[in-house]
Order: C-alpha cells, then structure tokens, then sequence
C-alpha cells in the first residue's frame, strides 16, 4: 500500500505541471453541493461551447445507442441524471487539461488507453450481481493513469522509461518511477484527483490502484468492488492489445472474480462482450 502525507502533496504540488481545476466543474460542482437543478446543470454547461458540443457528441456515439438523436443539453441532462452528466463533463475536461506541445507521451493515444478502460469497467458493472455506479468507474477508468502525463512533462526521458517497461513489465511500473524519480504516477494522480474534488473513495482507488494488497486493506465494499472492476478492465484490455494477461494480474485474478462474484460462466460472457466493443470501436 502507498502511505500519503502532506510532504508527498506539497511535493508534488511544488514540483508537478498539475491542471487547475476547470471553473465549469467548479460551478457544476457547486451546483451539486446545494439543492441542483436540471436547467442550471444544463446552463452552466451550455455556456462552454465547446464542451456542451462534446457531451451532444459522446452521448450520441454508438456507445449509448439512442434510437433518435438528441440536439439539446437540457435533453442530454434530463436523459443522464446529474452524477452522470458531471462524471461525462469531468472526463472530457481532463482529456482537455494537458497540452500536447508540452508533453512528450502521444496524449490522444494514452486517452484512447484510458477511454477503453473506462468503458470495459462500465460493462463490467453490466454483468454484476450488485449494481454499481457507471459514472464511478467510468471516472476510475480515466483517472487512474492521469498522472502520467504529468511525470511526461516533468521528467525528460521518462517516455524512454514507459517504453523500457513495455519491452520488460515483469516490474510493477511505479516501482522503477520510484527508483528513477522519488515518486509515481498513482500518487501525482492522486493529488489530480484530489485538487479536483472528486470524491474520497474515487481518490484513494487512484492512489493504489498498482496495489495487490487493497482487498486485504481496505474494508469498505465499495471501493474494493470498484478496485476490482478496474484491475480486470485494466487486464481484459491489456489482453487484447499484447495478446497476454497483465505480469500481476494471477496475483490478484481470484479476489478479483470473488469480489465481484463472476463465476466461470458470467466471466465467459463478459469477455466475448469485452472483445465485442473493442471489435467495434477501433
């Protein structure tokens, strides 16, 4: 388990291009906290053009699949629901966050990673016996990683490093960042996360989502069953990239498919859905 302290964050903080966290979110988040409105929810994002043109966009993919097509954010609004419409907001906002001209990772194919994980977790949620949020594990899909970018634009020739641990991933990845750099990704994600407000179980899964030990140290079931839900997303997309499951992944296969409670028959059918959706969006 990672151990955080305020010297870690303030670490980071002093050392990281971290994104501010955008006024849109701010005032939907402000929004959330009161007594929230559809129509302000739905004012306050059609007020950025650009990401009221992003969410029409995504929530008229084949992903949702309407049968008819909706033009208007206050439709999209009443259609998601608030936590919904925030999670699909915050997610295009980060992908928005960092600019290619600063970063040396290819961030439209690191979001396409992040995108599909994000994606596989909300099927996954598809097949369990207890339902749990899509707009969570779609936000874990996306945040998990988010660091990344950051150590990118912080350490020249940490892109060489990615592709070290590419070629060789028998070594969890944060355990050479640590080696290299004093730090890691899950952390300087974390602090992401954190200076962006979402919520503390979201933030902690970030943290330690290279962790083998969660299920043993965390004891709430929530946030193991999302923990799960990410590692096996993580390692049926990892599958169908390289043709193999993920170095830690027989550690933790187990307690993965026990937390979730997918026996061998729900985890067979999972996976031809899986494979389906990654078929059909590349």
């Amino acid at each position: 388990m990672i151990e955080i302290d305020n010297k870690i964050l303030s670490d980071v903080a002093a050392g990281f291009t971290i994104p501010a966290k955008p006024d849109i979110l701010q005032a939907l988040q402000d929004e959330l906290n009161h007594e929230p409105e559809l129509y302000r929810v739905a004012d306050i994002i059609a007020a950025d053009v650009a990401t009221s043109a992003a969410v029409l966009k995504i929530i008229n993919s084949p992903y949702y699949g309407l049968a008819r097509t909706i033009s208007d954010i206050r439709q999209a609004v009443m259609f998601l629901g608030l936590e919904n419409i925030t999670s699909l907001v915050t997610g295009y906002l980060l992908k928005q966050a960092y600019d290619q001209s600063k970063c040396s990772l290819p961030l439209n194919r690191f979001w396409d990673n992040a995108n599909d994980i994000a994606n596989v977790s909300c099927i996954i949620a598809q097949h369990l016996k207890s339902p749990l949020p899509p707009e969570n594990l779609h936000l874990i899909g996306l945040f998990h990683d988010a660091g990344t970018p950051a150590m990118a634009i912080r350490f020249e020739g940490y892109t060489h490093l990615l592709q070290e641990h590419r070629e060789n991933d028998s070594n969890p990845l944060i355990h050479k960042e640590e080696k290299k750099y004093k730090t890691n990704h899950a952390v300087v994600g974390y602090y992401l996360a954190t200076s962006w407000n979402l919520p503390k179980q979201i933030c902690q899964i970030i943290l330690q989502h290279h962790s083998n030990d969660f299920f043993n140290a965390s004891n709430d079931n929530f946030e193991r069953s999302c923990f799960a839900c990410l590692r096996l997303a993580e390692n049926l997309v990892h599958v169908a990239r390289h043709f193999r499951p993920e170095p830690q992944w027989h550690a933790i296969e187990q307690r993965v498919l026990d937390t979730l409670q997918l026996d061998e028959d729900d985890f067979q059918d999972l996976k031809e859905d899986v494979e389906e959706y990654l078929i059909s969006s590349h």
